[in-house]
């Protein structure tokens, strides 16, 4: 039983590793779907128990494909570059104002569609932006990738993690806003001041403010109203409580369809350059999480948050905390899956709970593999011939990540 609680640890920490590292250059999706053979090879973990894993994430992966869909569609039809003309514009050959709009567009998008919206809808047309202003490109790629988590407890859908961890039954609006309105603005304002002071003589030139801005074709306004019309409907499936994965699912293949009639675009050529290796990414963590739960980790951290019941304010900052940095380690999807078992298990007053939330949530700004939506952003960064390492991420992540977490959480313990 110790040998096999040894190997399984071994095996989750060596793929978990492997994803943040990659090595041989093997996306990371790789490292995780490894990972997740390798225990039902060795005998660690039924097939049926893989499997039950996998489908625990039907919702997220349901929503993943939606998403990607709805940003594929756009990024075909133009619309991404629309955008960039209109945010260059916009600024008037300010970098220091073209980047507070990429920030304040970060904010919205994150708000009313989720963080991995603006890792995939977003910063395509961040870069775009970028090229045409003939600014430099990382402050405002960072600011996407930044935000996506920094806004991602604004509301219950701004992040998948947030239904994760709650574990399907998101609170009331109402309750919502009194828990997290205060936090999120702290969050939001203390992670734009950091990542603006850091990038300060990246954004002190000019930018091209005579931009070109052709009219946006049929096709990107279908994808436009789109997106328009997956935002209100997830808003209203948050308010009735619904999942949000099948809604997102068919409004971005719904949108898709109608963006390629109107283009005359085949659909399968659409969909062939969606970046579908992260549902079999997320489905490895998924495994991963449920061999260390059949370890007895979780019980563990159950134990942890009861002995903490004594001191609420306490042991929910410290709670919070811990998570934060944790949701780095394993990614803060699975952490969060880890997170509210224990508190299930547990029985963790409201206080405790919302300040996981907002560790998970926005924890994982300190690296590159935190969370699916900065995996996602640099996706996208890739797909555009750019490139950020782990460390040059952490960099950045290790100024802005902690007092950002600190002002959130203490919002929060302020509130009560």
């Amino acid at each position: 039983m110790i040998l096999a609680t040894g190997a399984t640890w071994a095996i989750c920490a060596a793929s978990t590793a492997a994803v943040i590292a990659r090595p041989f250059r093997w996306p990371e999706a790789a490292w995780a779907v490894l990972g997740a053979i390798l225990l039902l090879v060795f005998g660690l973990m039924p097939l049926s128990a893989e499997l039950g894993a996998v489908a625990k994430g039907t919702d997220v992966y349901f929503f993943l494909v939606g998403m990607m869909l709805l940003s594929e569609a756009a990024r075909k039809e133009g619309l991404f570059d629309w955008v960039a003309a209109t945010a260059a514009i916009h600024a008037k050959g300010s970098t220091s104002r073209l980047f507070l709009l990429v920030y304040l567009t970060g904010v919205v998008t994150t708000t009313f569609l989720s963080n991995d919206a603006t890792a995939v809808v977003l910063t395509p047309a961040v870069f775009a932006a970028a090229r045409k202003s003939k600014a430099e490109a990382l402050p405002l790629l960072l600011a996407c990738a930044l935000i996506a988590n920094a806004a991602s407890f604004v509301l219950p859908i701004s992040n998948p993690a947030n239904l994760v961890l709650y574990g399907g039954q998101l609170p009331p609006l109402g309750r919502w806003f009194g828990s997290f309105a205060l936090p999120s603005v702290a969050s939001i304002v203390v992670t734009y001041f950091m990542l603006r002071w850091l990038e300060r003589e990246r954004l002190a030139g000019a930018c091209e403010c005579d931009v070109e801005r052709d009219p946006l074709s049929t096709g990107g306004k279908a994808a436009l109203a789109g997106i328009g019309a997956t935002a209100i409907l997830l808003a209203m499936a948050s308010a009735l409580n619904l999942q949000l994965g099948l809604p997102t699912c068919l409004a971005g293949a719904a949108t898709t369809l109608g963006v390629c009639a109107f283009a005359k675009r085949s659909p399968i050529a659409l969909a062939r350059s969606v970046s579908w290796g992260v549902l079999p990414l997320v489905a490895g963590l998924f495994v991963l999480v449920e061999a260390l739960d059949r370890t007895g980790v979780i019980g563990h951290v159950a134990e942890a948050l009861r002995a903490s019941a004594d001191h609420p304010v306490r042991g929910a900052a410290m709670a919070g905390t811990i998570l934060a940095f944790v949701s780095n380690l394993m990614n803060n999807l699975p952490a969060g899956l880890v997170a509210s078992t224990a508190v299930a298990q547990a029985h963790s007053p409201r206080l405790v709970v919302d300040s996981l939330l907002i560790g998970v949530d926005l924890g994982p700004n300190l690296s590159i593999t935190g969370s699916l939506a900065t995996i996602l952003w640099l996706q996208a960064i890739r797909r555009e011939g750019e490139n950020v390492g782990f460390w040059r991420f952490f960099k950045v992540g290790a100024v802005t990540m902690p007092p950002a977490l600190a002002a959130a959480l203490g919002a929060r313990l302020l509130i009560g």
